[in-house]
């Protein structure tokens, strides 16, 4: 019998932060936050193993008040963090490229958990969630990826129309580069669009993005009044790690899965078998089943410890979880040895029918049904 998921191991990112406090010291305490996010965690993978389980789907709020708590306390928490590191990195006689070792930890912490936590929050219809989830955006100048994920990624996931989907064969650096100039304009425009559709201009107050660019300056101007501009330079750099670990992670999720196209820039719904998954329990202990990513896409208004796992015959499965595949995704080479074979067999399983792939591998429209 199902039974529901106790909050206390999603406490696993919280021990990020005494050791970024000890990095602070420099020397060979800086390797200790990349030593914890990638290889401890994998590590805890082997250990705890896989979990297979289910929590019931009919469990109300009420009972995920320490779940909704974790992510809520996080945002103060990464505020200190932070602004706490640039106050003692600016005064500190730590060498220039210790200070980068450090805020490469801090980028970590703001984009490993603060963006994770960030995409929960903003997927909630409570304001306040709502609100530290900008928060936590804004602490990465990256609030546009709230109005992409919402408005387009869920929409347009698996085709060609999302930039997050990583095309089959497409290493991870251009797809960084194609995701870094296509999501921003693609925000705006699915923003625009939903104001003319309501009659407003794209100047009116409703547009988020005036609140994405006032929240992003006065992430600036904190970091400018605490460090100068050594620390906007270590806030900016600790901005670029967090949504490399962002992208990297989106990279991951979906790549080289694709819906069907059924003619006329139209597709089949989306299923779960469109996400990568991994039941590999620590790292989804430190990433709130982040990793229980179709089911996620299914039902996006399901809280995260509620979300479900999935069998290998209705979703494919990773080898490994987020943070060892990371490792592989920054090798292109290892990447495609490992995964091009897996999107394959996922190809033959559920797709069987489809014989010409060309097209869905360059990143265009196929013609329906897969005929050539």
């Amino acid at each position: 019998m199902s039974r529901p998921v106790s909050a206390l191991p999603f406490l696993l990112p919280i021990l990020l932060l005494p050791l970024l406090a000890l990095a602070t010291q420099g020397g060979w305490a800086l390797i200790l936050p990349p030593l914890y996010g990638y290889v401890i965690l994998t590590l805890l993978d082997a250990v705890t193993g896989i979990n297979g389980e289910n929590p019931p789907t009919d469990t109300p709020d009420s009972r995920l008040t320490a779940h909704r708590a974790i992510t809520m306390i996080w945002v103060p928490l990464e505020i200190l963090a932070i602004y706490g590191t640039i106050w003692v990195a600016t005064r500190s006689t730590l060498a220039p490229w210790e200070k980068l070792a450090l805020f490469y930890g801090v980028g970590i912490a703001s984009g490993a958990v603060g963006i994770v936590y960030a995409h929960e929050l903003m997927h909630q219809k409570n304001r306040l969630e709502r609100w530290l989830g900008e928060i936590l955006m804004a602490l990465t100048l990256y609030s546009h990826f709230r109005s992409e994920h919402l408005l387009v990624h869920h929409r347009y996931v698996g085709t060609v129309r999302d930039a997050v989907t990583a095309r089959y064969n497409e290493g991870f650096h251009r797809f960084f580069a194609r995701v870094l100039t296509e999501g921003p304009p693609s925000a705006w425009r699915a923003e625009r669009q939903m104001l003319a559709r309501a009659g407003k201009p794209v100047t009116d107050r409703r547009n988020p993005f005036w609140r994405y660019g006032a929240l992003q300056a006065l992430a600036l101007v904190a970091a400018f009044a605490v460090g100068g501009w050594q620390g906007v330079g270590l806030f900016l750099f600790q901005a670029l790690i967090a949504v490399l670990q962002l992208e990297l992670t989106n990279y991951i999720e979906h790549y080289g899965l694709t819906r069907r196209h059924l003619g006329e820039g139209r597709y089949e719904p989306v299923r779960p078998c469109h996400s990568w998954n991994a039941a590999h329990r620590a790292t989804n202990w430190f990433l709130i089943n982040l990793q229980r990513h179709s089911d996620h896409h299914y039902k996006p208004d399901r809280r995260y410890p509620l979300l479900q796992t999935y069998p290998e015959a209705e979703a494919p499965q990773l080898p490994m979880g987020y943070p060892a595949m990371i490792f592989l995704a920054m090798v292109p080479p290892l990447w495609r040895r490992r995964m091009n074979p897996r999107v394959r067999a996922w190809r033959r399983q559920f797709y069987p029918d489809i014989t010409d792939w060309t097209d869905y591998n360059k990143g265009r429209l196929p013609a329906p049904r897969g005929a050539s």
